[in-house]
């Protein structure tokens, strides 16, 4: 049985994309948006 899997949409990938800048580890982004940090290593 496969996984749905859902797509980030552009929100969290602009917050993911400024917390990046500002120099967050992808564990702080995964706490900060509510994600699974492999979904913010899959994003960068």
């Amino acid at each position: 049985m496969k996984k749905n899997k859902k797509h980030l949409t552009r929100e969290p990938r602009y917050q993911i994309d400024a917390l990046l800048q500002a120099k967050k580890s992808q564990k702080e982004i995964a706490d900060i948006i509510g994600k699974d940090k492999s979904v913010i290593r899959r994003e960068t």
